[in-house]
């Protein structure tokens, strides 16, 4: 069985949010806990991850630093941030291997996706990131390119594109290594945004790509067999936050869909997750699963979590 583990903003964070060195290490341990797990039942696991309060670190200190350096592109920040969680994570997945007596190599992978330069994404920016800034130090930023918005009382905030992933480039590359009996870490935050130029060559862009969206991709690119989307929480819930409150157990691509439609999630946190899993569905026919990490091997299992399966065929 190979399973795509797609890793949320908290699996690399402190519960308070903290994304010091020490509190993603630590985070990365627990996750890389579940990830042995599933490989001590005989999976083979790929995994993404979030990477947005790294970015953000990165922003900050562009911001900081724009009076004596030039910003560093979002593209670049993609794969840096890449390159430091995937060492993390897999430095964490060696241990637990390690402790459970498995001998398994482990392999991070810096991850691009192709989007198309004509994504009407990219001209109307709308995606916000980084911290807020007064008017003046907006300013500056706009001055290196970047577009700024008036947020009103808590200042000016960037905005920038975030175009539909279109194909995982290097996914050929995931699948060589899993064959060979890696456990592979790829395609974080989405992937690294790319588009293809009139010559057939490729070149980073200014954007950020939903995480769960690039990992649906992957996964479907991929032919895993299920795609689990971990999270803080063990399922999705109809009627969230009222004494109504429902867990969405097994459920149909076309149930899950109308739950939707009906505005039952929220579309700055379970929404995207339910559309991800929804996509990798739809275009695989296998299932997709939204759970916590504390119930992956069940989840793969599908004895736990949201597990959104294809409509059921009429005989």
């Amino acid at each position: 069985m190979r399973i795509l583990l797609a890793l949320g903003g908290n699996a690399m964070t402190s519960p308070d949010g903290k994304a010091r060195p020490e509190d993603q290490i630590a985070a990365a341990e627990k996750a890389m806990e579940a990830v042995a797990d599933l490989v001590a039942e005989g999976i083979d696991v790929i995994v993404t991850h979030g990477n947005g309060p790294q970015v953000g670190n990165l922003l900050v200190k562009n911001e900081v630093a724009a009076h004596v350096v030039p910003p560093v592109p979002l593209d670049w920040c993609g794969a840096q941030t890449q390159g430091t969680i995937g060492d993390i994570l897999v430095n964490a997945l060696d241990r637990a291997l390690a402790l459970r007596g498995i001998s398994r190599p482990a392999a991070a992978l810096v991850t691009r996706t192709r989007v198309d330069a004509d994504d009407p994404a990219f001209s109307k920016p709308s995606k916000p990131v980084g911290r807020y800034l007064p008017a003046d130090e907006a300013q500056r930023m706009t001055e290196h390119g970047e577009t700024w918005e008036d947020r009103g009382e808590r200042g000016w905030r960037r905005v920038v594109a975030s175009p539909e992933p279109l194909e995982v480039l290097d996914a050929p590359a995931v699948v060589a290594l899993v064959d060979a009996g890696f456990v592979v870490v790829a395609n974080g935050g989405g992937g690294i945004p790319t588009v293809r130029r009139d010559d057939g060559s490729l070149t980073g862009v200014e954007a950020v790509i939903d995480k769960d969206l690039g990992a649906a991709l992957l996964a479907r690119d991929i032919e895993v067999d299920m795609l689990v989307i971990a999270t803080d929480v063990a399922h999705a819930v109809l009627n969230f936050g009222t004494p109504e409150a429902e867990d969405v157990g097994e459920v149909t691509l076309t149930q899950m869909r109308e739950h939707a439609a009906a505005g039952h999630f929220a579309g700055g946190s379970m929404g995207p997750k339910v559309d991800a899993v929804c996509r990798f569905v739809e275009h695989s026919g296998r299932p997709g699963v939204i759970t916590d990490l504390g119930t992956i091997v069940a989840a793969a299992n599908r004895t736990a979590g949201t597990i959104v399966v294809p409509d059921r065929k009429e005989a």
